[in-house]
């Protein structure tokens, strides 16, 4: 899953096919068949794109991990709540909710 903003899709007008920037925000769902490696290349080349926040999702732990950057990285379980922070403002989203 991606977002851009409506502030970017404004300034790029129509588009015909794929969106051809890198996203704001961008979604990564471990697989059962995914590897650590596999979802880490995916995430680092997001932000490499230029995309803002990647979330990675991990049914298996019932986790979120946030990465702004490849050293700003935050891990939600649970019981946390996923904030779109500056990328998306007002968005929040319990992480159970992911789950329910």
């Amino acid at each position: 899953m991606a977002f851009v903003s409506r502030a970017r899709v404004e300034a790029v007008g129509k588009v015909e096919g794929f969106w051809p920037e890198a996203p704001d925000l961008a979604v990564e769902v471990v697989s059962p068949g995914d590897t650590y490696t596999d979802v880490e290349e995916k995430v680092f080349a997001w932000l490499d794109a230029g995309t803002k926040m990647v979330v990675v999702i991990n049914p298996r732990q019932r986790s979120a991990t946030v990465y702004k950057s490849p050293s700003d990285i935050t891990a939600l379980a649970e019981a946390d709540v996923l904030a779109g922070g500056d990328v998306v403002p007002g968005f929040e989203l319990a992480i159970r909710e992911i789950f329910a």
